[in-house]
């Protein structure tokens, strides 16, 4: 028997790990912890289609398929995929953190633009990687500001298209032109979680290069459009090396069964996600004609083609103001200081009559804030 080894410290976590910040989420109660109506979290006000809630799985005693092989079908039937080339994730968010463990790692760096998502960051920290921020373009993605950093140590690029929190949207031309001046080593990583949203006409071309070249890596959930936030289900598409890295590190059993059967529905109602789209185009526009009538109160709209607004406060009325106002009156929304943007809140669309009263409420502090 070997001597027992005597240790003064308790374990200590990689110094890579010990610099992440943890993801925050949005809140659904006030600080008094009353439930608030939710619009900090980008989910969908029309909830989720009918043919997904009627959908049944198999029992809880029993592992759900592995490999989502009928979910991956129906994706590849719909959208035009070889279901080989799809890989199923829990939320796209696992997929994200996957990319960047699978790509990159210490003396690595990966690269996003600043007021991405949060998520970026804790992807490249936690597997060791240096994170790298793009300066921003009026809270917007600068094409030639993430390509200016570009260094023989980049291994991935991340871009949300639109992005998360600000709504800024990059057309295809300039999704084409980032990826044409990358170097064939870099994994660019084009993060669609909102592209439902986005009007056929303008789309952006991620899937076409996801499958036309061996480095692009395009990420789509079902959280946000099809109502099934709560059931973490994501999925990516990309060359074979991409997916089968991938498949190598994913959870074994990382998608559940209900998430798989209510999926599988949710594809067979397009009209829903139709439906979603319109909604979200017609509220979304509503609220910043609102917005922008209180400009000369300092209140700027940022162009946005997600199912969220940003709105930055630089008058009398400030974010923090106008957040725990909003609180008051029965309402959670983002305020982002922790994505150095504590000038900001940003609105997920809902339904009409929240809107409303939502444009009320800052009318009210506005005026509040003009008489002080």
């Amino acid at each position: 028997m070997s001597d027992t080894i005597t240790r003064s410290r308790a374990p200590e976590p990689k110094p890579w790990i010990e610099a992440i910040h943890a993801y925050v989420p949005g809140k659904s109660a006030g600080a008094d912890g009353k439930p608030l109506i939710k619009l900090s979290a980008n989910e969908n006000p029309l909830g989720t289609s009918p043919l997904a809630l009627a959908a049944k799985a198999q029992g809880p005693a029993r592992y759900p398929d592995p490999e989502s092989k009928a979910l991956r079908a129906k994706l590849g039937e719909v959208y035009g995929i070889d279901p080989a080339l799809i890989v199923m994730g829990t939320g796209s968010d696992e997929l994200l953190n996957l990319a960047a463990q699978g790509y990159a790692g210490p003396d690595d760096e990966v690269i996003y633009v600043r007021y991405g998502f949060s998520v970026y960051d804790i992807a490249a920290r936690r597997c060791g990687a240096t994170p790298v921020v793009a300066p921003d373009a009026d809270y917007g993605t600068d094409v030639d500001a993430l390509l200016a950093l570009v260094t023989e140590r980049t291994r991935v690029v991340f871009v949300a298209n639109p992005n998360n929190p600000t709504g800024s949207y990059l057309p295809k031309a300039e999704i084409a032109r980032l990826h044409a001046a990358l170097p064939a080593d870099v994994l660019l990583v084009l993060d669609l979680a909102y592209a439902e949203y986005v009007a056929a006409e303008d789309d952006d071309g991620a899937m076409q290069l996801a499958a036309a070249h061996e480095n692009v890596l395009v990420t789509r959930t079902f959280s946000k459009a099809y109502g099934l936030a709560g059931e973490r289900i994501g999925w990516a598409t990309g060359a074979p090396g991409l997916v089968a890295t991938l498949n190598r590190i994913r959870g074994p059993f990382n998608v559940p069964s209900t998430g798989q059967a209510m999926a599988l529905a949710a594809l067979d109602d397009p009209a829903f996600i139709e439906a979603a789209r319109v909604h979200n185009r017609d509220e979304r526009a509503r609220f910043v004609t609102a917005v922008k009538a209180l400009g000369n109160h300092g209140l700027r709209a940022l162009p946005s083609e997600a199912n969220f607004v940003l709105v930055l406060f630089e008058g009398a009325l400030t974010a923090e103001a106008a957040f725990n106002g909003l609180a008051d009156r029965g309402y959670i929304v983002r305020w982002l200081p922790g994505q150095g943007l504590p000038q900001a809140l940003r609105f997920t669309i809902g339904k009409p009559h929240d809107m409303d009263a939502i444009v009320a409420g800052l009318q009210e502090m506005v005026r509040e804030a003009a008489g002080r």
